[in-house]
């Protein structure tokens, strides 16, 4: 399993708000999208969100997003290693996704960008 990047995920109170900042640091445009009332916005390496609090109490509980190139197989090498697969592979609208807990107990987010 290669790892291609990581992503630093930011919740915050005002989306709207918050973009123009990221934006401007990042040098680019977010990519918007919606999940379960929680509204996201990539911009760079960042994905922003901004929500329920209940929503985003356990979205903080994932310390960033991994891009694999693909997710079955972070998957597999995750659970040969030990890890604790929480969720997925699941579709996601850029992709697809998990969650896994490593051995340590720091949760992180797989993803990649397989249709």
């Amino acid at each position: 399993m290669e790892i291609l990047g990581a992503t630093l995920r930011v919740c915050v109170d005002d989306i709207e708000t918050a973009i123009p900042f990221y934006e401007r640091l990042a040098g680019g445009k977010a990519l918007r999208f919606e999940r379960a009332g929680v509204h996201v916005a990539a911009v760079g390496c960042f994905l922003l969100m901004s929500g329920p609090a209940e929503e985003l109490d356990v979205l903080r509980r994932v310390a960033a997003t991994i891009a694999v190139q693909d997710v079955e197989e972070a998957r597999r090498v995750l659970a040969e290693m030990g890890a604790d697969i929480i969720a997925g592979p699941v579709p996601t609208p850029v992709g697809r996704n998990l969650i896994a807990r490593h051995p340590d107990g720091a949760v992180y987010e797989y993803a990649d960008r397989r249709a």
